[in-house]
């Protein structure tokens, strides 16, 4: 079994995206172990792992569509916009409609300007935003353009403590927060809102259908890749194939002819091994990254 690779692995509750990394280098017996966009301690679901070499395709994974599927409290705000927070004021959310929170979920749909949550891992000034916060200082962070493509109501289930539950599914551009998502929604009703729960189902292709928990991982350490890094590149990337000559030169780091062909795509040598991803410009192929062994 390959080396180098992906982890498509089904992060659980309490640990952060880096606990899980660690876990997995202790697993793999490898210090070249990253992963492709951090998900909050409180969530779970899709985390993707690469090893070894594979950690050098992470840069074209991070930009990758998100898909989740979340639990919004209306009525009840917190510090950090999700649970793990401190609550900071209640109102309640009894009197909202179902109607009134679909039209809410719609305003925030397709291409906006979202402010992220003081509580992030933004740096600010070379600091953290979370540690400006604990810290005592008021941190509002500048709004970035994001793409919600779809942001569904699919369950509102009945009030708890003067708030109101509502289970969405989401489809969004990388660097979209949910968190932020629970607090427009809440600070547009008049009442406050939080997230609850959070499972991410998705990054780009990469589903809950194919994740690994870390127990079943455990049993098949050290091998641990379950996506070979030809497969992986395959699965994001277009492919393009390499003649004998193409591989020489681009395994060494040369330029190829162009073919005209929308880039980075992934080019693979004659015996199906991975080699470089490459972009066209100047009427060249040139590697972006080299992936061949040296």
């Amino acid at each position: 079994m390959s080396t180098h690779g992906l982890i498509v692995v089904d992060k659980p509750a309490g640990m952060t995206s880096h606990d899980v990394v660690a876990r997995l280098r202790r697993l793999a017996r490898t210090r070249r172990v990253g992963h492709g966009g951090t998900l909050d301690p409180m969530a779970t679901g899709v985390l993707v792992v690469a090893v070894n070499r594979a950690t050098r395709l992470l840069t074209y994974i991070i930009g990758a569509r998100k898909s989740y599927a979340a639990t919004i409290r209306l009525g009840v705000s917190t510090v950090t916009d999700d649970a793990e927070g401190e609550v900071t004021a209640r109102t309640p959310a009894t009197g909202i409609t179902p109607e009134q929170i679909r039209a809410g979920l719609a305003a925030l749909t397709g291409e906006i300007d979202q402010i992220p949550s003081a509580v992030s891992a933004i740096k600010i000034n070379g600091q953290r935003a979370y540690k400006r916060v604990r810290a005592g200082e008021d941190v509002t962070l500048p709004a970035r353009r994001v793409t919600i493509s779809r942001l569904e109501p699919i369950a509102i289930r009945p009030p708890v403590d003067g708030g109101l539950d509502v289970e969405v599914q989401v489809d969004c551009s990388s660097g979209t927060y949910i968190r932020a998502i629970a607090r427009d929604l809440g600070a547009a009703l008049g009442v406050g809102g939080h997230l609850t729960a959070l499972r991410r189902t998705a990054v780009g292709d990469f589903t809950l259908a194919e994740a690994a928990t870390l127990a079943e991982l455990e049993q098949q350490a050290p091998e641990v890749v379950r996506l070979p890094m030809a497969a992986a590149a395959g699965r994001f990337l277009a492919r393009r194939e390499a003649d004998a000559e193409e591989a020489r030169v681009l395994g060494h780091g040369g330029p190829i002819s162009a073919v005209g062909q929308p880039g980075p795509y992934a080019v693979f040598a004659p015996d199906g091994e991975l080699l470089a991803v490459v972009s066209e410009r100047d009427g060249r192929a040139r590697a972006e990254i080299v992936l061949a062994p040296a």
